[in-house]
């Protein structure tokens, strides 16, 4: 009789809970956008401040690497960009005797300049005594001769004048060219220097996004490389439930839509959470193994994204249940 009451009792309970499972419309599994963080540089890792569970800040620098190889690079090329002013040339030394040379050409102008007034004052005077007949035109030929001759000394200078300019400027623009070679060098050497400071900051861990740290994959003292994990993190304040629905509840479901997510809490108890539908599959796909939907009989399911906010007590992993 006692073996009849057992057994009584034990299927009531059985229809019990699956009474209670037929009330959810769907379930799934609870993820998030976990993100791997990967060394961007080369060398010993000197701190590194993460432990697994800690919470960390977009922005947050949280170790660095040693980079010493980097920064002496760096101590080159700028020594590099320093040695450039040395090799250029400066014309004036070069032109300075071209320069004086040019100005005793301009003084001697000027003399002659005035020599040639002097002469042309004394033709007007020979001029009017000549036509007085107060002295024979001879010497009026002989002032106009003196007069052509110092003309042509006075073109003959300024040509003088003329090449020695042209001197000067020939020898400024090959030194300028010589410098131009010189300089040309620089803007290459400027562009590695900014490559130097962007790698130099790559030597700083700096954390991308808020979240917490789910896995830590390196250690201070270890040497890392470029590419090479260092910890996962995901930014846990809102979940995503990853729940499955059948063909015959699509016409129940849209996006934007609240529903009600029910996640364990104790044994044969549910804390209630609410979410909002923010992706439905559009193509379906066979039922996976772990999933009971409502209709057990079903082959074909849609995947559905369920953002849910946490307040900490839900965990990447966990099972939840969707009444829409």
């Amino acid at each position: 009789m006692n073996r009849t009451y057992l057994s009584l009792f034990l299927l009531l309970g059985l229809a019990a809970c699956n009474g209670d499972n037929q009330e959810f419309d769907a379930s799934g599994v609870f993820e998030a956008d976990e993100v791997i963080i990967s060394s961007e540089s080369v060398g010993k890792i000197l701190r590194f401040e993460v432990e697994e569970g800690t919470e960390l800040k977009a922005g947050q620098v949280i170790g660095s690497i040693d980079c010493t190889n980097l920064s002496l690079q760096k101590a080159q090329i700028e020594a590099s960009i320093d040695a450039l002013g040395q090799k250029t040339n400066d014309a004036a030394p070069q032109t300075q005797i071209i320069r004086e040379q040019l100005v005793s050409q301009q003084r001697q102008i000027a003399t002659q300049r005035e020599q040639l007034r002097i002469l042309e004052r004394e033709r007007k005077r020979i001029e009017n005594l000549v036509k007085a007949e107060a002295v024979p035109a001879k010497q009026l030929d002989d002032v106009e001769g003196q007069i052509e001759v110092l003309k042509k000394q006075i073109e003959a200078t300024e040509s003088q004048v003329s090449v020695l300019n042209q001197q000067i400027k020939s020898q400024q623009q090959q030194v300028s060219i010589q410098n131009r070679g010189v300089l040309s060098e620089r803007k290459p050497l400027e562009e590695r220097i900014a490559q130097m400071n962007d790698q130099l900051q790559r030597c700083n861990i700096t954390n991308p996004i808020d979240g917490t740290v789910l896995v830590k994959y390196a250690t201070t003292d270890e040497m890392t490389a470029t590419g090479k994990a260092l910890y996962k993190i995901a930014n846990l304040s809102t979940l995503t439930l990853r729940a499955y629905i059948t063909g015959d509840q699509l016409a129940k479901i849209k996006l934007n839509q609240p529903v009600k997510v029910f996640v364990d809490n104790g044994k044969d108890a549910y804390k209630e959470v609410s979410g909002t539908v923010t992706w439905i599959a559009s193509k379906a796909e066979f039922t996976p193994k772990t999933i009971q939907t409502k209709d057990e009989r079903a082959n074909l399911v849609y995947a559905t994204k369920i953002k849910v906010k946490n307040d900490g007590y839900l965990k990447i992993g966990m099972y939840g249940e969707v009444k829409l």
